[in-house]
């Protein structure tokens, strides 16, 4: 089976299911494994935010996304050329990946004929969920079940070295530049690792705050977690984050990697988070959080 990945998460599950040589596409973004964009087509590129900071980067986004403008370029011709039986794609954040409604629309104008599947989970249960359906649409459902299975048992080591433990109320920022709350799967993953989401939108997407709201919470703990960077950019975003809440103990984590992607690593993020808010119940995480203050 030709397959197209337009979210890095889908790459991380077309991966884990062991379809990485059916993988033929994939967006300039989907770096787990290193492999699927340095071996595959890119069919979806993106402006490269380097040299820009978060502020500068929510500014461009709400410009783009005010005029109806994409914030991703389809790249239609290559796409073509794959010739794909099976596109995965997205519709819960514009500001993640294509729409599939783009893709179905540059599909049908190109005259694919791929099936086109939108993985949009809300919760934790839900990220499950699409791994299953995944595996469902490509004839691997015994392995996603092995998998899935995996990912529950590692849950149930997880709640169960936790069991009984005092439960720290945790804030967790995506974004520094305006300060955006969590939300969808993350308060679930801070519950899973034994702590009490706070300032948070469980089930929803993330949503600007401010620093004085975040400490109205009076969060015990905050983990900076900002979508787009792995551990060494948002351990720099956490200095922010320091400032905004002197006072309180701030962690970075890898946001990409564990948090904000939602694939089979979300169950190292959860016992990433525990090992910050229940020292010694779990092995440490060192490689992939940094205290910041």
């Amino acid at each position: 089976m030709r397959l197209v990945s337009m979210l890095p998460s889908a790459t991380e599950i077309v991966y884990a299911l062991g379809l990485g040589d059916d993988l033929v596409g994939v967006t300039f973004e989907c770096d787990e494994p290193a492999a699927a964009r340095a071996e595959k087509t890119i069919v979806v590129g993106g402006r490269d935010t380097q040299g820009l900071t978060p502020g500068e980067i929510d500014a461009y986004v709400r410009q783009q996304l005010a005029a109806g403008e994409d914030l991703y370029t389809l790249h239609a011709g290559a796409l073509a050329a794959l010739d794909p039986e099976l596109i995965l794609t997205q519709d819960l954040c514009q500001v993640c990946s294509l729409p599939s409604g783009r893709v179905e629309d540059a599909l049908s104008y190109l005259g694919c004929r791929a099936d086109v599947v939108s993985l949009d989970p809300h919760s934790l249960a839900d990220v499950l969920d699409t791994i299953t359906e995944v595996g469902g649409r490509t004839r691997t459902g015994d392995r996603a079940a092995r998998l899935v299975a995996g990912l529950r048992a590692r849950l149930a080591a997880v709640a169960a070295a936790v069991a009984g433990r005092p439960r720290p109320r945790v804030a967790v920022v995506e974004w520094v530049d305006p300060p955006f709350s969590a939300g969808h799967w993350v308060p679930d993953l801070v519950v899973a690792a034994g702590g009490t989401p706070v300032s948070a939108r469980p089930g929803q997407p993330s949503a600007p705050t401010s620093w004085t709201d975040i400490a109205a919470e009076k969060p015990d703990v905050v983990v900076v977690s900002p979508c787009g960077y792995h551990l060494d950019g948002a351990a720099e975003q956490a200095l922010t984050v320091a400032e905004g809440l002197p006072g309180l103990p701030v962690w970075a984590i890898d946001g990409d990697g564990l948090i904000v992607r939602p694939g089979p690593r979300l169950v190292q993020g959860v016992e990433a988070l525990a090992a910050i808010l229940h020292p010694g119940a779990v092995p440490a995480a060192a490689d992939r959080v940094r205290r910041i203050a």
